[in-house]
């Protein structure tokens, strides 16, 4: 695994920003945390790579308010660019 922010998925809608920084501070120092509000995702950077494998590992599959949590690597954002190309007028 390469960086130390992880994709958190299937999350409770009810789950906030403390509850996650909490949930995963047990497994070592968290940098960031961020949420995405009705969408039953986030994302948790730790302070360094052997800290995050072990939060994916330890988490990953665990239960947090009555869901299964699925935790991996984020990956980079896609790229904006594209779409139809060429000059408009």
């Amino acid at each position: 695994m390469k960086g130390s922010k992880l994709y958190v998925g299937n999350l409770a809608f009810s789950v906030t920003t403390v509850d996650l920084k909490e949930l995963f501070s047990t497994h070592g120092v968290v940098e960031n945390v961020n949420v995405i509000e009705g969408k039953g995702f986030g994302f948790v950077e730790m302070s360094n790579q052997a800290e995050a494998e072990n939060a994916k590992k330890e988490l990953d599959g665990s239960y947090f308010k009555g869901r299964s949590l699925r935790v991996n690597p984020a990956r980079p954002p896609k790229s904006r660019q594209g779409g139809r190309g060429g000059r408009r007028y």
